[in-house]
């Protein structure tokens, strides 16, 4: 299940994306079986880390990948990468667990190359706003999400860096009744409501029937558990662009043991 939407990233063959924040791994791995791109999957979770590596190696066994695929362990406050390394970059899912969540920020406009693309997403205001006021432990869990964002308050953030905002949608939209029903029925995790709810979405993704694909496409723009904004970074002038850099080493590959960085 992938929030973000491929193409807008506006991908080329040979680019560079990074995936901050990638957790066990479902745009890394997405888009290592569909495009034929360089992606350095990145997340604090060691344990997270891993299953990504475990779910990806499959594809890169079976030579089912477009693309190559690096995962590692870091920080996203300090980036062991250069200035300008990246044409792509995804944050999903994310800022909303950072507290210094701006220079989170200023880091991945620092590695993006002039011109790149920057893909941000966190829960939507109103679904969020509404698992919080059900569930204290929602949020209270060690990892959990410490602030609810507004749209224009994230938008604002990154603009002021001097990126251009360019598309946003919602998704998820049959996600969040299923999470304001965990909210509601946060001390009985057996119920058997939620997991009939938890089995529909199973089958939806599986499946993807055309019922509840367009049921979701008619509830995101209301609904929608996550929103979604794309910007582009500001070219640089003639005289100061120079050429682009070649991928990182400093990740792991898949399927190699993965070990924390110091």
């Amino acid at each position: 299940m992938i929030t973000v939407d491929p193409q807008l990233l506006k991908l080329q063959p040979g680019q560079t994306v990074l995936d901050l924040g990638c957790g066990e791994g479902r745009h890394s791995i997405h888009l290592l079986i569909s495009e034929a791109v360089d992606i350095v999957g990145l997340d604090l979770n060691i344990d997270d880390v891993r299953t990504a590596s475990e779910r990806a190696q499959p594809f890169v066994e079976q030579e089912q990948a477009c693309g190559r695929l690096l995962l590692g362990v870091a920080d996203g406050l300090q980036l062991p990468f250069a200035d300008d390394s990246f044409d792509v970059v995804i944050c999903s899912e994310v800022l909303e667990h950072i507290e210094d969540y701006r220079a989170v920020l200023q880091e991945i406009d620092r590695i993006l190359k002039p011109g790149g693309v920057f893909a941000a997403s966190v829960p939507t205001f109103f679904p969020e706003w509404v698992c919080w006021r059900l569930s204290d432990a929602y949020h209270q869990v060690e990892g959990g999400h410490i602030r609810i964002f507004r749209e224009r308050e994230l938008r604002g953030s990154i603009e002021k860096l001097g990126h251009r905002f360019f598309a946003r949608h919602k998704a998820h939209a049959l996600h969040a009744p299923y999470w304001w029903l965990k909210c509601w029925l946060w001390n009985k995790p057996e119920s058997r409501l939620l997991a009939a709810y938890h089995r529909l979405l199973v089958w939806d993704l599986m499946k993807k029937p055309l019922l509840t694909r367009t049921l979701e496409k008619l509830l995101n723009p209301v609904l929608g558990k996550s929103i979604v904004l794309y910007f582009v970074k500001p070219q640089l002038s003639a005289v100061n662009a120079g050429a682009g850099k070649e991928i990182p080493s400093t990740a792991v590959p898949a399927g190699i043991a993965v070990e924390a960085q110091s």
